[in-house]
């Protein structure tokens, strides 16, 4: 918040480099930054991290949940978490399929809370197991690449089915470098469709950053988050069932990469460095994997640990809590944005489509005329 002269003010810690803004974000992050170990070890506890994948669990996801209940959990709360993930090689010693098992442990852990509060969440199954990705990745064996065209159709069909069938206000994690493509899609998806509701997409780990902090800023890390390094070999050991990350074939490619400029320009997965570039925003000055890092590994694993991960997945737990209850408290389940203030369509058109859906006097929102022939 701003001060009375109109200043922001900043929480400050005993690190130069890591602030936090006077926002019940910026204070949830900092009471986390300060937390002890038996603190982080409690929240996850809460959330059940670590547990055995939900995937094929009855009861946890829309597509594995009986249809009734579906209908009972969404009126108590419509809020829907849809986890994007990819299949990319991610080094000999784990799997092709981690940013999606990333993704799904995570936003399960949120379901597993908030169903102790009495009102889940939703989750849809990870609609992207396959992802777009960026240049350098090309030809990667072990990586499945789709082109961006594909992967933003697909999103924004499953966004239009999710608010078809109620479930309009609609939390995407992304755990996988093709943000670009997931961002352009919800752009599109309301420039075509112009349907009120939430709609939100989030790079997770970028969210807390400050959490992956090397030891020098705070951290645990000695080094920067990158790909398939000791960050996500860290969540990995943390959430992963076993038998999916196997130490002892990871691998070190610290100062192996071939970039052919000077640094300073471009920072690395979660911005730690506050550079001009964000990684994604350049090609061509550096070797594409391939030949730079064959390895599938860009940084450390042998370095993770499943106790670095404890305080990034706490963060992130904590947060995506955090915007859900912002969300239900503005717009509880059933409620949404005006759609004549958020939307160019007429509010008394779409009267019918914002109902609950099979209620009486409903109709499906592919029956609105301007949808027809998209």
């Amino acid at each position: 918040m701003a001060g009375k002269d109109g200043i922001r003010n900043w929480l400050t810690t005993d690190y130069p480099g890591v602030v936090f803004e006077d926002t019940q974000v910026g204070r949830m992050k900092k009471a986390l930054f300060d937390a002890s170990d038996e603190e982080i070890d409690a929240i996850l506890a809460e959330y059940g991290i670590p547990s055995e994948s939900e995937l094929g669990k009855p009861g946890c996801y829309l597509q594995n949940t009986v249809r009734a209940q579906v209908i009972e959990n969404r009126r108590k709360n419509d809020i829907v978490f849809v986890p994007v993930g990819c299949t990319e090689n991610h080094g000999m010693h784990t799997v092709s399929g981690l940013d999606t098992f990333m993704v799904t442990q995570i936003v399960e852990g949120v379901r597993r809370y908030t169903a102790k509060r009495g009102k889940p969440c939703s989750l849809a199954f990870p609609p992207l197991t396959y992802g777009s990705h960026p240049y350098h990745h090309l030809g990667m064996p072990g990586t499945v690449m789709l082109e961006e065209d594909v992967t933003r159709k697909i999103m924004m069909q499953v966004m239009l089915g999710l608010w078809n069938d109620g479930f309009r206000k609609q939390i995407w994690i992304n755990n996988h470098g093709q943000l670009w493509v997931l961002e352009s899609a919800i752009q599109e998806f309301q420039k075509k469709y112009q349907l009120p509701g939430i709609y939100r997409i989030l790079d997770w780990h970028r969210g807390v950053r400050e959490f992956f902090a090397t030891e020098d800023r705070g951290g645990k890390f000695s080094t920067n988050f990158v790909h398939a390094d000791e960050s996500e070999t860290a969540v990995a050991l943390l959430t992963f069932p076993k038998g999916m990350v196997d130490m002892s074939k990871a691998v070190s490619t610290v100062g192996k990469g071939v970039s052919y400029l000077p640094g300073g320009h471009f920072d690395t997965s979660v911005d730690p460095y506050r550079r001009p570039h964000k990684w994604s925003e350049g090609q061509g000055h550096f070797a594409i994997e391939l030949y730079g890092t064959p390895e599938g590994v860009v940084g450390d694993a042998t370095a993770g640990t499943a106790e670095k991960a404890k305080r990034p997945i706490a963060a992130i737990l904590k947060y995506l809590t955090l915007i859900h209850d912002e969300i239900l408290e503005a717009f509880p389940s059933g409620k949404l944005p005006p759609a004549d203030m958020v939307t160019h369509r007429d509010a008394k058109e779409m009267e019918p489509f914002l109902k609950e859906p099979q209620s009486e006097g409903w109709r499906p929102i592919y029956a609105l005329k301007q949808l027809i022939g998209n």
